[in-house]
């Protein structure tokens, strides 16, 4: 995704570092994935139990679906996708550009304060990459 000449490992350490601390700031978070628009898995932190080229490529179909109901709908930009299900949520929203934010979290999660750190991991995000 990105050439060499801009330094990939620091961008990607510098990714790691933006959900390393998401994952550990928000209780419940289980997992936490940076996904190219495309589907591809750019950084993550997914449990054994879960593919991580597998998580991005639903983390891309759910952001196409979401971007076309909310056109079609007359709902504007597409802010994140919420999924609840009995055992936890999916929650994506977009992060620059180039890039969306993913995170499986645990029914016992504070929802307002992950929305809040979630949106401030994804402006850190966008800052990364756009200088690439």
């Amino acid at each position: 995704m990105f050439s060499s000449q801009y330094g990939l490992e620091s961008v990607n350490n510098e990714l790691m570092e933006c959900i390393n601390e998401l994952r550990f700031k928000s209780i419940g978070i289980v997992d936490v994935a940076v996904v190219s628009l495309e589907g591809l898995p750019i950084v993550s932190l997914v449990l054994e139990r879960v593919e991580e080229t597998r998580f991005a490529a639903m983390t891309a179909a759910m952001l196409s679906l979401g971007e076309r109901v909310a056109t079609e709908l007359n709902k504007g930009l597409l802010k994140k996708i919420f999924v609840e299900g009995d055992n936890g949520y999916i929650i994506t929203m977009q992060a620059g550009d180039i890039a969306v934010l993913t995170v499986s979290a645990t029914t016992d999660t504070k929802l307002g304060l992950l929305f809040l750190d979630m949106e401030r991991t994804a402006s850190k995000i966008a800052n990364v990459l756009s200088f690439r």
